[in-house]
């Protein structure tokens, strides 16, 4: 259970407040990681079409069943990311339960669409090397989730 979800939790006990209805399991984990790839896909000040179509397929297949249910998670990640603007905040949410398989796979979504305009920029390679460290790869892992995610984006549609 992440940070956030024991939060909520310890709340709802003390104040008798009944959880979300809404929520599921994995939906603050789904939340912070639809936010840390949002944030690498405005990495460079501009949020292209093909980068927007790819964060769009990647979270439809990883966290979200349907078009819909993607797109509204993408609009609560782009506010969520714009109120926290803190990678380390958002890492923390994915929680430290997370296996290295899925924070890999996680680190190879953010290059994949870092990756989806053509090109990655200074910005977004300096902004995903630090996310890799953050969940902590070596340099070794980082450089493996890169080629992991810019191979992905050279075979996807």
């Amino acid at each position: 259970m992440s940070l956030i979800a024991r939060l909520r939790a310890y709340a709802a006990d003390a104040f008798g407040i009944a959880p979300r209805a809404e929520a599921v399991e994995g939906d603050d984990e789904h939340l912070a990681a639809t936010a840390l790839l949002v944030h690498v896909a405005r990495a460079d000040g501009v949020l292209a079409p093909a980068e927007a179509e790819r964060l769009a397929r990647l979270v439809q297949g990883r966290y979200a069943a349907t078009p819909e249910a993607a797109e509204a998670l993408i609009a609560r990640a782009s506010a969520f990311d714009a109120e926290t603007r803190d990678l380390s905040v958002l890492v923390e949410m994915i929680g430290r339960e997370s296996d290295d398989g899925a924070r890999g796979r996680l680190l190879a979504m953010a290059w994949s669409v870092a990756g989806a305009d053509g090109a990655v920029d200074e910005f977004e390679e300096a902004l995903v090397w630090r996310l890799g460290k953050l969940l902590g790869f070596d340099d070794a892992g980082i450089a493996r989730a890169r080629g992991e995610g810019l191979a992905e984006r050279a075979t996807a549609p």
